[in-house]
């Protein structure tokens, strides 16, 4: 069952999330953090396949401060817009939108009555490793091509659960040689490059590669059933 839900984070805002229940068993819960295009058909997709694989996810709209109810393509223009409402959210006072994270990794907790794991993709990959170093309830983090992951100021946080990242091998806005010294970094992240572009994994942009996702998605679920349930 799918459903949108309205999320309380600490502040007193209101943030709007997708949350995709499994039909059968629970495993845990999840939160799907989203690209730069909104909470769109393919995060909602992708939501959906976790709710298949036993995960209440939750994928709260993280843009909804800057923006309310983005849903964005993926043409040039889109990017264009989709990387000025990232500008916007970045540039809010701290916490920015680490509370509408939170809210949803308890709203998982909440709903599921198991442990938490997150994921996150592009910008959501970078949301995704903050997570992991900042917030609190959460087993388990997956960042795909997390764009300022490999940063010096990113590079020197240090996670509190376990973290399995995914990086592309000819991605333009992550060279390899960062994502290669991150990796020396921290030797106890799960570190995975594919001979693909940013983006592998989304099977609506033309950088999509089918056997690097089916790759990734097997290593994902294996390290969510490891830590999460």
């Amino acid at each position: 069952m799918n459903t949108v839900t309205e999320l309380a984070p600490a502040d007193g805002a209101r943030i709007p999330a997708y949350v995709a229940r499994p039909a059968g068993v629970v495993r845990g819960g999840l939160v799907v953090l989203q690209e730069i295009f909104g909470v769109n058909a393919h995060i909602r997709a992708v939501a959906d396949g976790y709710a298949a694989e036993g995960y209440v996810t939750v994928a709260p709209a993280l843009f909804h401060r800057v923006r309310p109810g983005v849903e964005l393509g993926y043409t040039a223009e889109d990017m264009q817009v989709g990387m000025g409402l990232k500008a916007a959210v970045e540039a809010l006072p701290a916490p920015g939108v680490l509370p509408d994270i939170q809210a949803a990794i308890d709203e998982a907790a909440r709903a599921s009555g198991g442990r938490v794991g997150v994921v996150g993709y592009c910008w959501g990959g970078l949301m995704a490793w903050r997570s992991a170093c900042l917030l609190y309830g959460l087993s388990a983090a997956v960042p795909y091509y997390g764009g300022g992951v490999t940063t010096p100021v990113e590079a020197a946080r240090e996670p509190r659960c376990p973290v399995l990242a995914h990086f592309a091998e000819r991605d333009r806005w992550i060279p390899l040689p960062e994502v290669q010294a991150f990796a020396a970094a921290h030797p106890t992240v799960q570190v995975h490059t594919y001979a693909a572009d940013h983006g592998f994994n989304c099977d609506q942009r033309g950088a999509y590669d089918a056997a690097a996702a089916r790759l990734a998605r097997e290593r994902t679920l294996a390290f969510l059933r490891q830590h999460v349930g």
